[in-house]
């Protein structure tokens, strides 16, 4: 006597495609690459300034603690976007990540108000010079990497629009959130560097 009974199984998770795993990996080594660059810029910048702390007062602008609550800001829409994505909520995750784009439009705004302030704003001399067109240099960096962040926030978020993800395939979200994340640390670690090497706000 044959079975032909249907045989129940549960629901499974897709697996990675191959393109999945390939972008996935080279995702991570993209943000690797970044962490060694940001962190050993910020390193020369720190030893430079901190062996000068005595001799270069430079202050800084008030207008960098208003971005850094920008982007964090930022930080908390995308990890929003991550968990709407996930519950196939396309226009909730849409706006989140278009609101997020605005948001890094308006940190960069701040940002050049106040690397304009620097460059500027009091007479500096010798040291305080150098100190200063580094710090303008780093902030610059920084806000570059934020641009191209929010042409990557756009195309995810015009797929997302279209349906392009689901609750099981959603990882250019993850890895869009876990790089405003990033950005969001190597500012923190930056903005610890210019307070501890300068003459504060």
């Amino acid at each position: 006597m044959s079975s032909s009974s249907p045989i129940l199984s549960l629901p499974q998770r897709k697996p990675l495609l191959p393109s999945d795993r390939r972008q996935r990996l080279g995702g991570y080594l993209f943000l690797l690459s970044l962490l060694i660059f940001f962190l050993s810029s910020i390193l020369l910048y720190f030893i430079y300034a901190y062996s000068r702390r005595g001799d270069a007062q430079v202050d800084l602008p008030t207008v960098f603690l208003v971005s850094t609550a920008c982007l964090l800001l930022i930080s908390v829409l995308v990890h929003l976007a991550t968990r709407t994505v996930r519950r196939d909520r396309h226009t909730t995750t849409s706006l989140l990540l278009a609101f997020s784009g605005l948001a890094a439009l308006v940190f960069i705004g701040m940002q050049c108000k106040a690397m304009g302030s620097m460059l500027t704003g009091t007479i500096l001399e010798g040291t305080e010079k150098g100190v200063a067109g580094m710090v303008v240099v780093l902030a610059l960096l920084h806000a570059l990497h934020v641009a191209g962040g929010i042409i990557a926030l756009g195309m995810v978020g015009l797929r997302s629009m279209h349906g392009r993800y689901d609750h099981e395939r959603h990882w250019p979200v993850d890895f869009a959130a876990q790089y405003w994340h990033f950005l969001d640390i190597i500012w923190l670690f930056m903005l610890a560097a210019f307070w501890t090497t300068s003459g504060g706000f």
